[in-house]
């Protein structure tokens, strides 16, 4: 069975309504942190299933969440944290690592695996573009499209 992931990170307390109608026919979000509220972190898990780390700018109300995750999404192997510096040398396994932060967007193989960092879909830093990612996986292969918001 096909799965369609929205990936987000760095919304800072803002759901954009183009974040949110990509969102709405996917079948889970991977969200690499910086939530800033609980509020968007509710409303996110209210749309979709949520796989979700902590970021810097995540306050008391996260600290229960996760620092990094390791999952699998039909046959797919993540691993995600907010920064990649927390990306360790060895993903054992891992043929994606999500990670967010510098609100840059970045799609980059590396010894046969992506490291994905869809970008700032929130509050805009600077100039920076705003986007996302979203991956379509079945059977263990997976195809990405980069989502700009601007």
């Amino acid at each position: 069975m096909a799965v369609k992931a929205g990936v987000i990170s760095d919304t800072h307390g803002l759901l954009r309504p183009q974040v949110l109608d990509v969102l709405a026919s996917c079948d889970c979000i991977v969200h690499a942190g910086d939530f800033d509220t609980l509020r968007v972190y509710d409303a996110l898990k209210a749309v979709a299933p949520l796989y979700a780390v902590r970021g810097n700018n995540d306050g008391d109300w996260a600290a229960e969440m996760p620092l990094s995750l390791s999952f699998r999404l039909e046959g797919v192997a993540f691993f995600m944290t907010h920064d990649r510096k927390r990306i360790p040398e060895d993903l054992a396994g891992a043929h994606i690592a999500v990670y967010g932060h510098s609100h840059r967007y970045s799609e980059q193989e590396t010894d046969g695996r992506l490291l994905l960092n869809p970008g700032g879909c929130g509050r805009r830093r600077f100039s920076l573009e705003l986007s996302m990612a979203v991956l379509w996986i079945d059977g263990g292969s997976f195809r990405l499209e980069k989502v700009a918001l601007d």
